[in-house]
Formats: C-alpha cells, structure tokens, sequence
C-alpha cells in the first residue's frame, strides 16, 4: 500500500490552493493597512508555554496538544494556537521596551488532536493578528473593525457578537455565584463540565452540550458583576462601534476557549457552517504578558479560521488568463523560448510546449491551461517576420509585427 497523509492533515491542491492565497492576499491587504507588520514564530515551543497561557484546564492542553520529547529531553508542544508564541516572541526580544505600541500579524498552520471535520483538520491554518501596548477600547473596536472589513472584503455573511469577561478584580465574585448555581444541578452537567465546575467553572458556559446549554442559559451573567473600570470600557466598545457602524448582538455567554482572556471577548459567526459556526475570534488578554515574565502591558488581538473561512468562498469558473505560445519547429521554438521569458519578465503568465508537438497538439494544451491568448509561430510567420495572435475566448486572430506591438496589445 502506498503513502497516505496523516489522518487530520490534509493536501490543499489547485484550485483550492487558490482559495488559501485569496484568503492570505485579503487578509494582508486589510492589516497592512492598519498597520500590522508581519511576524513569523516557530511551529513548535516549549510545552510549558501553552500550559501557562492557553490554561492548564483548557481542552486544548488537556486533551488537543501534540506534545513530545525531543533528543534533548526538552518537552516540545506544537503550536496549538498563535498568540502565546508572539506574546514569548514579544517578551523575549525587549519590545515592550523600544516601541509605544505594537502590532503584529502571522498566517500559518496550528495543530490540535480534535476529530476531523469541515474546517477543522489536526493541522489547520490561522491567520491572526495581536496588538500590544493598547488599554482603550478604542483598540478593541478598531482591531473588530478591521476583522469585520476583512471578511466583508471576502464576501462572507456574519453576525458578531460580542462580551465582557471581566478582569481580576471583578471575576472572584462572579465564579462563586456562578459555582453556587452550577453545583445545584451538577449531577445533569457533562462529565467534562462536572469536572471543570471544580477547576474553571467558566469552561462550562462554553460547552457545546445541549444539556449543558440550556443549563446555562438559566445562569448569573457575568455583565451583572462587572467592576466599574470594566463596565465602563464594555460600553465605550459598544458606543465606538455603534459609531463606526458595526453591528453586534452582545452574548453574555462568550467567554472563549482560552484561560487569559479578559474584558472583551467577541466571536464572528457564520450561520453556513452548522455547529463550527465561528470564523474568527478573539478579545483582550491584559495580563498574560506580565504572567509569562513581561513587562505589564495590555494587549487584544483575534485569530481567522482560514481553513472554515475557505468553506464559505463560492467555486469561481476559471478565467482565461495568459499566453501559450505555439510553435512549429526547432527555429521556432527558440524564438518561442525568448518570447516566454520576455513575457514574464514583464509580469506576463506564458507558457510554452517544451514537447514541440503539432499544432493541434499545443492548441489543445492552450485550452486545457486556460490560456486566453494563444501566440503562433510558424514557417509562414517565421518567414514573414510576424507573429499571428488568436484570442481562444473570442476565436479572433490578428498579426502582430513585434514584441513590443505583443505587449502594448497584451
């Protein structure tokens, strides 16, 4: 039996491949101009790391991490998600010191042992963006404005929505009313959430039980317990994207699947994704640079499911596009040879049968490439010191007398 990928990672071959650089092109487009530069972290860090960000109770690290020892005996993890690495990438290199504010932007696959399924392989891709130095909820809504402006530019329906989680000061008083009302009726949670209502109760309001759901929905809300400094950012958010015209349902139920979150969390969803509705989320982590041996300095930032993102694009007939250059001869083809290169020296998609089969043969080819121009060079043309141009969309042919008549014409 010969080779298969791994189970949960997938080969993305052309034409889908095409749809991954749609996706990556709009994204950067969109960021650049916000002014995000691009970082590119390693695939793989210590395990630890993951384990003091992500949360140790968390899915993620207890159930999803690929996690070895490597010949050095160093515990290894691969990256399950991407803000941990740019937070240690951040810390590490003294930024914090050197500049007022940062913004970061990365693309590139992440890895969780979860079943496969649509949008979501053991290797999937993000693409993500995280701002530090930031407190204002200025930042918050401008970071969910440029998320909003990235999927419109794809063309993708969503409805946002967005929460408070609280902070430090105020998220005590809201787990223990929270426990108080969980441990009345855990014996009709989950097995999961009956253990994570010992460890991190919060993980229960983001089960995917409907048992779990609806008992959820009965329970305190966090937005009752918020401090002032944190209902006061939460409603400032609200005004600022009001004010820039971004619709938003709020749902008090959002915490999110990663332990340093605080204050805003939002999710965007997407209601052709059944249960994997989200597409990108993210929200506000103030302490976890300082909690990883940083400087305290606040930071937000949100994550893009490329892979789901790619479910919602629509197929695209292929478009006609470039030259095929068609030759008879072994003089042609040398000529065919420089007018190829000197096409795509000047950003021209050109192709060329280096098989030098028969005219019918080439043409044939042409069609299949989806060339939209089809360049002949034969004895006649040859002879005459022309080239004879046939546009495949429209049939049309017309001589052309130089390079240079070829490429104003292209």
């Amino acid at each position: 039996m010969g080779f298969k990928a791994v189970r949960g990672v997938e080969d993305i071959l052309p034409p889908k491949s095409e749809k991954f650089e749609k996706v990556a092109e709009t994204f950067k487009e969109k960021v650049k101009v916000y002014g995000f530069k691009e970082v590119i972290l390693p695939i793989f860090e210590e395990s630890a790391l993951f384990l003091r960000s992500v949360g140790e109770t968390t899915d993620i690290v207890q159930k999803e991490m690929y996690v070895f020892e490597d010949r050095g005996g160093r515990k290894i993890a691969l990256r399950p998600e991407g803000t941990a690495s740019a937070v240690r990438a951040y810390i590490q290199h003294g930024v914090y010191a050197k500049e007022p504010f940062t913004k970061w932007f990365y693309i590139g696959p992440m890895f969780r042992y979860e079943r496969p399924q649509a949008g979501r392989n053991r290797q999937f891709f993000q693409a993500g963006c995280e701002v530090f130095g930031l407190p204002s909820p200025g930042a918050d809504a401008e970071i969910i404005l440029l998320a909003s402006e990235i999927l419109e530019a794809l063309g993708i329906d969503y409805t946002l929505e967005i929460n408070s989680i609280g902070c430090g000061k105020c998220r005590p008083a809201y787990k223990e009313a929270l426990v108080s009302y969980l441990s009345h009726r855990k014996r009709e949670l989950c097995r999961d959430c009956q253990n994570r209502l010992d460890r991190n109760p919060l993980r229960v309001l983001d089960c995917k039980n409907d048992v779990c759901k609806g008992i959820v929905g009965e329970a305190p809300l966090i937005t009752d317990f918020l401090c002032r400094e944190c209902r006061a950012h939460f409603e400032e958010l609200k005004f600022l994207l009001a004010e820039l015209g971004v619709s938003f349902v709020h749902n008090p139920f959002i915490v999110r699947g990663l332990d340093y979150y605080t204050k805003t969390v939002f999710e965007f969803k997407s209601d052709s994704l059944g249960a994997q509705s989200t597409v990108l989320a993210g929200g506000r982590y103030d302490n976890l640079i300082k909690e990883l041996g940083g400087a305290d300095v606040p930071a937000l930032g949100f994550a893009m499911g490329v892979d789901r993102v790619m479910l919602l694009l629509p197929e695209r007939e292929k478009e006609r596009d470039g030259v095929f250059v068609v030759t008879g001869g072994e003089k042609a083809y040398l000529e065919g040879l420089k007018i190829v290169k000197t096409l795509r020296d000047k950003g021209f998609y050109a192709e060329i049968d280096h098989r030098q089969g028969s005219f019918k043969s080439q043409f044939k080819l042409a069609n299949r490439l989806g060339a939209r121009y089809v360049l002949i060079i034969g004895e006649e043309e040859l002879d005459g010191g022309y080239f004879s141009l046939k546009c495949l969309e429209t049939g049309k042919q017309e001589r052309i007398e130089s390079i240079a008549e070829l490429i104003a014409r292209l």
